[in-house]
């Protein structure tokens, strides 16, 4: 280089095609010693006033520039040498004129109309001013100015006048302006303009403000500021104004922009060399001496902030292959560079360079991409470092890539994938880079994570181990850097990566599942002490729970197998959440396929564990209740956890086919029904033992709280068996069935479904009920021995009923304690009805033991005489009634000596009275409204046979009175006739009118009757001085007419008798016989009989339907049959047995 003059004219008045060969040479010439000389150059004639944060003195910068190009002090001094003998360099001041603020109004109307006006100090003569604003007080301009300057460059200042401009108006026309004055001042100035414009005949232009700028103060790299405009006699402020400042110069822009990257480069390496900075930290910043020289080869180069950029650009995109740079840095640069390129400014060789040196970036910025799992996830630097790649790409996929650049050569891009529809864009070598890495990272994963040993035990925890590290990648992803990729590119970085994922994951998993689920062994159980549990399609046979024994290998293929299921549909539900519209169509969206063949062995598993479990909870409970507000103990909450554990594994299973979900659940719910069977028969054989109590005396059994406990285990297990089942969203999977298939097929799972529970939970009920029944007939042997002796001692002064009172009571006392409500309610029953059975059994031995003395008698007569018989016959056919009378008593209730006495002797009535009576007492004191209602239909039975059997013989009779006429109520269409009457009772008077009887029964060969009606008032022993009346006899008439009244006498207590009966008997008068043949009788109620004094014509005829005893069988004449000792009794079965002629009374075979 000859000289700076040479150099700013070597390229003026050539033409373009010459200048730009000849600046190619000039470029192509240049050495290092040229370059060198040129920044010495600058060094030394340095313009501007210095950069801040680049301050550095003339003698720092020539150091550092030696340092820099390496040039000996020798050279150097050489070099300078030259730089100090040539003349200085022509610079420009380019000024902008942006905008003004708040400036001060100066028109009347509180506006003005500025304009600026600048000029350099050293050439006031050379002015230049803006266009005029009008009305505002807030112009923008933007508009630009060149100022040549002299040499005197520290020296010199720019000067900037704001003027509100005033056009040439006479008086009139400012009189025009009155409306659109502003206040009183507006009003002063307007005055003050119309004064002057009338002496002087004009109006000049009034200064608003003015402000200095020293050159010195301006930066070589140019700046943008503000600036106070300020008048002499004003003392606050007149407004600011805004300008851009910087210089320039002639210098070729080819020569400039090479000389620029040439010292950019050698001066970065410099930088990096002594600074020793981390790759990909350095962001731009030089020292201060290198910025200071950067900065005046650009002002003095004349360089744009475009070009400088671009400059900028190339060097650092072809260095940070070798050290790598910041990416915020290109970012920057790409802000810079990016608005020209769209626009069109930048020439068609600076395009070709650009995009040169993005070829050169877009490497590391993949590469950045493909090897993001080396670096730690989270980290600031590496999400900061992630986010700059990210905005890189985006802004250059915004760019239009020449057709003559080839951003992805194959040399350098091994991996990616050729597209067949053209050119690749970055957004899809972003894809492929992603792919790439996660590819690499799969074979990373199963190079480091080979399987020990090939069974199928570690083949399946190694896939579970590649599905987890797969998985974990692709949470880092989604976690750390999808948000970055989505916010700057638009792209699924998550998705992408699990789309190659699923699919490898996929061919992998499938194969080795489905041949692991074709060789599983089924559950094979030792025998065990016990029982035997059968699971329905379960376990496979009898499961002995005493010490249940399973090989380990099932068992540990199975959970494996679940485990690898479960880390499968975790992945899949992570590729849900990625791809909610299309996740159906990833090859692992039907793994659940895979494993069909082994549900059923994890269903096996899970019910084998449940029902150990159970076992282990009952024996280890203390049957003791677990909260003072609670009535059930640790096993039942264990029991109801094991069960919520399967509902876990249900849930967790989420079998998404619903035909595979009905089968599933109705085997689950199946399952857990058994078990709840299962827990209440092993919690009804903890208790067997307990309550029992010996002494010297007696031994008897007493309620203890572990049968309590027990039983509201055992409901508390049944309660929750309902909600439970629903839990597992049984109506969910028929609701889809019913979508699937059809509302029948779905309405016909659900009933079986709801026949499998509704089953489980009777037979719980059952196995309760079954527990109190065993409970209750422990209590009955006592029971039954203090009611025995308080019926034959009840007045004698005996405590055996309050005995039994306390024993009552003190259990149930500990039942009513500790039961809940409804087993309470159900243990009550059960006493009573058991009660009731005992007692009727005591009541049916007697009636054998009637029987049999019957037997005894007729046998004596038939066969030996009145008096004598054989005793060993006698004694063979008590033997036969024994064993009969030991069929109806149960001998688990009765203690040896209670079967021995009722076996001994027959109970007189007085027994059974007593026995009554101690039966009400029992009830009342067991009632809180004292009353004699039975819950129970046997004890109900019970007391009304207690009641008869307790009557003596006159009462029987009359009970058997009053059953005839219970069954005569019943008869709606007689059969052998009908007897008409009226009655009434006038005081104590009965009077009684016989009309007729119709449709008698023919009794003579004749087919006729001669009837007559005879009537009794029953009771007999109170009516013993009553006359029977009598009615005269009809020959030959079925339909006699009597039409005979009669008046009975009665007494006060007579006409008062409960229950009283009018007894009516029509009989055939036989002339040849002893007795006359028995046609029918008839009941009426002494109820039903008015108590009028109006005549008795006036009254209702009463039609009573005659009746035979056709099938006596009644309870009275039962216990009439059982007193074969009473006289009474015999004589009136003798008369019973006279109106039956043609039947045997008795069946005593």
């Amino acid at each position: 280089m000859n000289g700076t003059a040479t150099l700013r004219t070597k390229f003026r008045g050539v033409k373009k095609e010459l200048l730009e060969r000849q600046t190619s040479l000039l470029i192509q010439c240049m050495t290092i010693d040229e370059l060198y000389l040129e920044i010495l150059y600058e060094i030394l004639h340095n313009v501007g006033g210095c950069d801040v944060g680049c301050e550095a003195g003339q003698l720092a910068m020539l150091s550092y520039i030696q340092d820099a190009f390496k040039i000996s002090n020798d050279k150097h001094k050489e070099l300078l040498t030259q730089a100090e003998a040539k003349e200085p360099p022509e610079l420009m001041l380019n000024v902008e004129l942006v905008e003004a603020k708040d400036l001060v109004p100066k028109d009347p109307n509180g506006l003005s109309d500025p304009f600026v006006t600048i000029y350099l100090m050293s050439n006031s003569s050379h002015r230049y001013n803006t266009s005029v604003k009008s009305s505002t007080l807030n112009p923008v301009w933007e508009e630009y100015f060149s100022l040549p300057m002299r040499e005197n460059l520290q020296e010199d200042s720019l000067c900037l006048e704001v003027w509100d401009f005033d056009p040439a108006e006479t008086v009139k026309e400012k009189m025009t302006k009155m409306f659109e004055v502003k206040g009183v001042k507006g009003f002063r100035k307007l005055m003050k303009e119309i004064a002057i414009t009338a002496s002087y005949g004009k109006h000049d232009n009034e200064l608003i403000g003015t402000a200095n700028i020293p050159l010195k103060s301006i930066p070589a790299s140019g700046m943008t500021m503000w600036f106070n405009l300020s008048k002499k006699s004003k003392l606050r402020r007149q407004g600011v104004v805004k300008v851009r400042l910087n210089f320039s110069s002639e210098k070729n822009s080819q020569v400039a922009a090479q000389e620029h990257r040439h010292l950019l480069r050698i001066m970065l390496l410099h930088e990096l060399e002594n600074s020793k900075v981390a790759p990909y930290w350095w962001c731009g910043n030089f020292s201060g001496p290198a910025e200071s020289i950067l900065t005046q080869h650009v002002a003095q180069s004349g360089l744009s902030p475009t070009e400088n950029a671009l400059a900028q650009w190339s060097v650092y995109c072809s260095l940070t292959v070798d050290h790598p740079l910041s990416f915020a840095l290109f970012n920057m640069l790409l802000e810079k560079i990016t608005k020209p390129l769209q626009s069109g400014l930048i020439k068609e060789e600076d395009v070709k360079l650009f995009w040169d040196g993005a070829k050169k970036l877009l490497p590391t910025c993949f590469g950045q991409i493909r090897k993001l799992r080396k670096k730690t996830a989270g980290d600031n630097t590496v999400m900061k470092t992630l986010r700059e790649v990210m905005k890189i790409l985006y802004k250059l996929s915004m760019l239009d890539v020449p057709d003559s650049v080839d951003l992805f050569p194959s040399n350098v891009y091994g991996w990616l994938r050729s597209n067949d529809k053209g050119r690749l864009t970055i957004h899809e070598v972003l894809n492929q880079a992603a792919i790439q890495g996660a590819s690499d990272w799969f074979v990373h994963i199963l190079d480091n994570n080979e399987c020990k040993d090939k069974t199928e035990e570690s083949r399946l925890q190694h896939l579970i181990r590649v599905i987890q590290l797969v998985r974990s990648d692709l949470q880092r992803a989604i976690e750390y850097h999808d948000r970055v990729f989505i916010e700057v590119m638009n792209f699924p970085y998550s998705k992408a990566l699990y789309g190659l994922y699923e699919s490898k994951i996929a061919s992998l998993v499938e194969p080795e599942v489905i041949e692991v689920c074709k060789s599983l062994k089924r559950l094979n159980y030792s025998e065990g002490s016990t029982s035997s549990v059968h699971l329905a399609g379960g376990l496979n046979g009898a499961t002995g729970l005493g010490a249940p024994r399973v090989e380990d290998e099932p068992l540990a293929m199975g959970t494996t197998l679940f485990e690898l299921y479960l880390a499968l549909q975790r992945f899949l539900t992570l590729g849900q959440g990625l791809n909610e519209t299309d996740w159906s169509s990833y090859a692992i969206s039907k793994f659940h396929w895979w494993f069909f063949g082994g549900v059923a062995q994890w269903l096996d598993i899970a019910a084998y564990k449940a029902l150990t479990r159970i076992e282990k909870a009952v024996d280890l409970d203390p049957l003791t209740v677990i909260d003072s507000s609670v009535k059930y103990s640790s096993s039942a909450v264990d029991t109801l956890q094991i069960f919520y554990q399967i509902k876990i594994f249900w849930t967790q299973l989420a079998w998404p086919d619903v035909e595979g979900s009905y089968t599933f659940v109705a085997k689950i719910i199946d399952d857990i029904c058994r078990c709840c069977v299962f827990y209440s028969d092993r919690m009804s054989g903890r208790v067997d033992n307990a309550g029992r109590v010996s002494t010297v005396f007696e031994e008897r059994f007493e309620v203890t709280s572990e049968w309590c406990v027990a039983i509201n285990n055992i409901d508390y297990v049944r309660q929750s068996l309902e909600p439970f089942v629903e839990e597992l969203g049984m109506d969910d999977i028929i609701q889809r069935l019913c979508e699937c298939k059809s509302p029948v097929e779905a309405q016909r799972c659900k009933d079986t479904l709801q026949c499998v529970i509704a089953n489980a939970i009777d037979t719980v009920k059952n196995k309760i009920v079954e527990i109190l029944e065993i409970m209750v007939k422990k209590m009955m042997p006592s029971i039954t021995r203090f009611l025995m002796e308080g019926a034959e001692l009840l007045h004698q002064d005996c405590s055996s009923m309050d005995r039994v009172m306390r024993y009552l009571e003190a259990n149930l006392d500990t039942l009513y304690q500790q039961l809940n409500n409804d087993n309470f309610s159900r243990t009550l029953d059960i006493v009573w009805e058991q009660l009731g059975e005992v007692l009727y059994e005591l009541i049916q031995a007697n009636l054998e033991k009637g029987k049999l003395a019957t037997r005894i008698r007729l046998l004596r007569r038939r066969y030996f005489d009145k008096n004598k018989v054989s005793p060993n016959s006698n004694y063979l056919l008590f033997r036969h009634r024994k064993a009969k009378i030991t069929r109806y008593i149960d001998p688990r209730r009765l203690t040896k000596s209670a079967a021995a006495n009722l076996d001994a002797k027959r109970r007189p009535p007085s027994f059974f009275s007593n026995l009554h009576e101690c039966l009400k007492i029992m009830i009342r004191s067991f009632r809180q409204d004292h009353k004699d209602i039975y819950s129970s239909e046997t004890l109900k039975r019970v007391e009304y046979l207690l009641k008869l059997h307790g009557m003596e013989t006159r009462e029987l009779i009359h009970q058997y009175h009053l059953e005839r006429w219970q069954e005569q109520q019943a008869i709606n269409e007689p059969k052998m006739g009908i007897l008409t009457v009226r009655a009434q009772f006038i005081e104590d008077n009965l009077k009684l009118e016989i009309l007729n009887a119709r449709n008698l029964v023919a009794t003579d060969s004749n087919g006729l009757c001669d009837s007559y009606v005879r009537v009794w008032l029953l009771p007999e022993d109170s009516f013993a001085n009553v006359m029977k009346p009598k009615t005269q006899t009809h020959n030959k008439n079925l339909f006699p007419l009597y039409d005979e009244m009669f008046l009975i006498p009665l007494s006060h207590e007579q006409r008062r008798v409960r229950d009283g009966l009018l007894h009516f008997v029509i009989k055939d008068k036989d002339m040849f016989s002893m007795s006359n043949a028995f046609v029918g009788e008839a009941y009426l109620s002494f109820g039903d009989v008015p108590d009028t004094a109006a005549p008795i014509s006036s009254l209702q005829q009463q039609h009573l339907p005659l009746t035979r005893p056709s099938a006596i069988d009644g309870d009275a004449i039962k216990a009439l049959e059982s007193r074969q000792g009473d006289k009474q009794a015999r004589e009136f079965l003798k008369k019973q047995r006279q109106k039956m002629p043609g039947k045997q009374f008795f069946s005593l075979s």
